[in-house]
């Protein structure tokens, strides 16, 4: 046992270096860099093997080459609307009010601005997956699909089988799926699907079978296209339990799109750019990827982000839209875990007299997320929100509206992970029609809902507040 005290004294000396990784190497925000100093400080060599799998950054130079947007055309256009925005010769068909947020998403994420789409909203999986299919069905040219998880189960058999047939007839299909998400996919489920001709690749996988210790940086987007001129965009994955057929969720509530219009080419570049990052054989620019017909009114941007970018750009669309509040915002999340800069921008918008209504499941999938959701929920009932708990099964939609006129619905959770550590991609919508169905939605919610008032909140057992306490102190790292 003399060697003990060297080994201990390794330890210590290991921590510190990797303490001052973090701290001036890694340049992460100021509240995950304590939260993992406490974690490295309390628990040393347990503390190193968590931050192995949880903590690392991502090398956007060493690992993603997907700067591919001036040659998919992009660029051009964004810089075309952004000179049309500052001289205030862009033409807008309705909330010009709001063209400081489309001139953010422009520069911050090159979300093209479309004003020409027809959009359907789905609550529910049965019906989104029906529509999903009998448009595969039609599909003549190709179908890109991107979810982050795939699940061989009798809806994930439904979607093979139509991939499978149309792979048959000479339809292009591409399948990419996160490699994490998806780990449970069995190998002759993926071998059937490419004896058929079915292109499949993952995302960020791990060179052990079955087990993936790179839990962040997962690629948590849902995307369907099909033949370029249908795009799905939203929270539903490729599974039973999004149909509401699991025994622990029950109905599964959540919001999905089906978009005709421009806005779809935004939904297949991001497919092209995230298929090229993990395949070996690049999809390249083709007029065929792109439709340019006309199908509605409906003002849409495709707003991505991811840790490959600096810029936070989903939440900062967030808190654009939530300070331009004059009347009410409404959100739906399974997570609320925000950080000090939208947590300040709900809190103020409730302060400043707009109704601020927050909903969040009855129970949890990630129990520390939950927890520590239950916290930040206290925050806003100080602060004069309304909050209220989804009752009739599982809620997982992540949907923000403001005022009856512009809307958020996607992919991208109200917490760090998606925020900064998860690849994720939202539809930005500017429609009072469409506003309005999501409004209406919630309505309907609230009614399968209980509120959390102050009074009910302040009666927490001690050991749910001990929960919170500590979740809260995870947050930034959950």
């Amino acid at each position: 046992m003399e060697f003990m005290p060297y080994l201990l004294f390794a330890i210590i000396i290991f921590n510190i270096a990797l303490g001052i990784s973090i701290v001036f190497l890694e340049r992460k925000d100021a509240s995950a860099t304590w939260a993992w100093l406490m974690v490295l400080l309390f628990i040393p060599v347990v503390g190193f093997l968590v931050y192995l799998i949880f903590g690392r950054r991502i090398s956007g130079k060493r690992i993603f080459t997907w700067d591919l947007k001036a040659k998919l055309g992009v660029k051009k256009i964004v810089q075309s609307q952004l000179r049309s925005i500052e001289k205030d010769e862009f033409i807008f068909h309705d909330l010009k009010e709001y063209k400081d947020l489309y001139y953010l998403h422009l520069r911050n994420d090159d979300a093209i601005f479309t004003q020409n789409n027809q959009i359907d909203i789905f609550v529910d999986g049965e019906s989104k997956f029906k529509s999903l299919l009998a448009d595969m069905e039609k599909a003549t040219n190709h179908i890109h699909l991107l979810y982050y998880i795939i699940r061989n189960d009798e809806l994930g058999q439904k979607i093979a089988n139509v991939l499978m047939k149309k792979a048959k007839e000479g339809v292009e299909v591409r399948v990419l799926y996160d490699a994490l998400g998806t780990r449970y996919l069995r190998p002759k489920f993926i071998k059937l699907l490419k004896k058929a001709g079915v292109q499949l690749e993952a995302f960020f996988p791990s060179i052990i079978p079955k087990i993936n210790f790179k839990v962040n940086h997962r690629n948590h987007r849902k995307l369907a296209i099909i033949d370029g001129k249908i795009g799905y965009i939203g929270g539903f994955n490729i599974g039973d339990e999004y149909v509401g057929k699991s025994k622990k969720f029950g109905f599964w509530r959540d919001t999905h799109l089906r978009i005709c219009g421009d806005a779809v080419q935004g939904m297949q570049t991001r497919f092209i750019l995230d298929w090229n990052q993990a395949s070996k054989h690049d999809i390249h620019y083709h007029d065929r990827f792109y439709s340019s017909e006309t199908y509605g009114k409906a003002g849409v941007q495709i707003v991505s982000s991811g840790p490959d970018s600096d810029w936070e750009q989903i939440k900062n669309g967030y808190i654009k839209m939530i300070m331009s509040a004059k009347e009410y915002v409404y959100i739906q999340t399974p997570y609320f875990i925000p950080d000090e800069s939208l947590k300040d921008a709900i809190r103020i918008a409730a302060l400043s007299g707009v109704k601020v209504k927050i909903m969040i499941p009855n129970k949890p999938d990630h129990p520390f997320v939950y927890w520590a959701t239950l916290s930040y929920v206290g925050d806003m009932l100080e602060a004069g929100a309304e909050v209220f708990i989804y009752q009739k099964g599982f809620l997982h939609s992540k949907v923000i509206v403001v005022d009856g006129k512009i809307a958020s619905v996607g992919t991208a959770n109200i917490d760090v992970r998606s925020f900064r550590l998860n690849f994720e991609v939202n539809a930005f919508l500017y429609d009072r029609a469409l506003a309005s169905k999501l409004v209406e939605a919630f309505h309907e919610d609230v009614e399968n809902s209980t509120q959390m008032t102050k009074k009910l909140y302040n009666k927490r057992s001690i050991g749910i507040r001990i929960k919170e306490s500590i979740s809260r102190l995870l947050s930034p790292i959950l």
